[in-house]
């Protein structure tokens, strides 16, 4: 019997069809098991029904859960947070305002120790920000550690490059994350110098085969350097020339990043050495310097909060609801991409309705167009709860932060969107200081006079098929 006429056999027919739809059957199972959102989970099982063979592909790559497993074990866990730990932490989350304790006790329930007496430089140019962090790198004598989503092989990545390798040569410990998806257009050969040069660079979650489908929907979106457990960079800023220069498309691309010294470099360090040890590399020993001096006219108290697909919670959702929901002057959110959740939208709608000023600034154009009609079609609910819309009109608007009142914000890697709060590893820095706050509604401000408001009445304008296709789209937001 020829290879056509076996499996038109009815026996291997029946067995072949069998196995597909106990396959099916099997992952509605699982997705019902997991209790996730009823909708989302709704939303899987229809898909499935339907498209079964569509289905179950799209369920492999982006529908599968990895909540509540471990990046590291408990063992190593304790032993980081002992190297790293502040004492007067918490003795001093006593002296913030009533909501903001609570704020900082949610962060800390969540995994983040709070750190006061910290001093922070922000930048909103990539010019400045890549100047800061070369004198810094340079400066590096005992060790070095950077993690980007991307780290691009142009001009200012070459820089960054060279940097690294001759620190390396001149005896410092170098050791570099990069997301091996976020720069999977890089060529290989860029990374390979560096490794013969001596930097132990890693890349986070490497995508091949047979561990495609595992692997591909989880991302690495931290940008965290830490050099000699002094001097401390978290934000929003990628290694790549279009923060300093744009883009073909766009003349800037705004975005925001600190300079962080202070005892609260220790929190960057342990979310690095967390992600280290999860990629099978030895449990970092290097530690942080605890003996600062800042001006007490300036300084913050400050918590890193990581959030990731691995967590029990989504960290980042919870304490942007709770900052929300906790405002009473005003609540300033810059992202590049707005997909919120419903509880996020709720929130928002809830603000604006009990008297908040209630802003958001998004680009008016973006990288991905996409983005641009899924994000569009919460706009229209959010105008009619009274929250006010900017289109940010003087290039690519990068930046995610939120300010709440006088005296807490955040700023990070963190968008307000599905991807970041559910799927991405992402880092955020929490900021309890009213010289901070002041900073970031100055350049939010600023930014505000290049961008257009968006009137409820030049809304309604858009034509039939530009409502549809952001309908269509926004179907597609918890994957996009």
């Amino acid at each position: 019997m020829n290879f056509v006429g076996y499996l038109s056999s009815p026996w291997v027919y029946w067995t072949l069809t069998s196995t597909y739809v106990l396959s099916i059957i099997t992952v509605i199972g699982v997705v019902i098991g997991e209790n996730r959102n009823p909708l989302k989970s709704l939303a899987w099982v229809t898909v499935l029904l339907l498209l079964p063979a569509v289905g179950l592909v799209l369920y492999l790559f982006f529908g599968r859960s990895i909540k509540n497993r471990r990046m590291i074990s408990r063992r190593n866990k304790r032993r980081l947070r002992r190297r790293e730990q502040f004492n007067g932490g918490a003795r001093e989350l006593e002296k913030l305002s009533d909501n903001n304790r609570q704020l900082a006790r949610l962060a800390r329930s969540l995994g983040a120790a709070y750190y006061p007496g910290n001093s922070l430089e922000i930048y909103n140019t990539g010019s400045e920000k890549f100047a800061a962090l070369k004198r810094d790198l340079l400066s590096a004598r005992q060790f070095i550690h950077l993690q980007y989503y991307i780290f691009e092989d142009d001009t200012i990545g070459k820089e960054i490059a060279d940097i690294l390798m001759e620190r390396a040569r001149s005896g410092v410990a170098v050791r570099v994350i990069y997301d091996h998806v976020g720069s999977l257009h890089v060529k290989n050969r860029f990374f390979k110098t560096m490794r013969q040069a001596g930097v132990d660079i890693q890349p986070f979650f490497k995508v091949t085969f047979p561990m495609l489908s595992s692997r591909l929907n989880w991302r690495n979106h931290r940008k965290i350097v830490v050099i000699d457990g002094k001097v401390g960079y978290i934000g929003g800023m990628n290694i790549a020339d279009r923060y300093i220069t744009g883009a073909p498309k766009f003349e800037s691309w705004r975005d925001v990043h600190v300079r962080l010294t202070g005892p609260a470099v220790g929190s960057l360090q342990y979310s690095f050495a967390v992600d280290w040890n999860f990629m099978g590399q030895p449990l970092l020993e290097e530690q942080c310097d605890k003996q600062y001096s800042v001006s007490a006219d300036t300084a913050a108290g400050i918590q890193t909060l990581t959030s990731g697909p691995m967590d029990r919670w989504h960290n980042m959702a919870l304490l942007f609801h709770r900052a929300i929901c906790g405002a009473r002057k005003r609540v300033y959110l810059q992202t590049p991409y707005f997909l919120p959740t419903e509880s996020l939208l709720k929130a928002l709608q809830n603000a604006a309705l009990s008297g908040v000023d209630v802003r958001v600034m998004i680009p008016h154009r973006s990288d991905s167009m996409m983005l641009v009609y899924a994000s569009r079609s919460y706009i229209t609910e959010c105008l009619q709860a009274g929250v006010k819309f900017y289109f940010y009109e003087a290039g690519m608007l990068h930046s995610k932060v939120l300010i709440i009142d006088d005296n807490f914000s955040t700023l990070g890697s963190t968008n307000f969107d599905y991807r970041s709060v559910e799927h991405n590893f992402e880092a955020n820095m929490l900021v309890y200081s009213e010289d901070v706050n002041a900073r970031l509604q100055k350049i939010f401000l600023d930014d505000q006079k290049n961008s257009t408001r968006i009137r409820p009445a030049q809304w309604r304008k858009r034509s039939l098929a530009h409502k549809a296709f952001e309908s269509i789209l926004r179907l597609l937001s918890p994957i996009l």
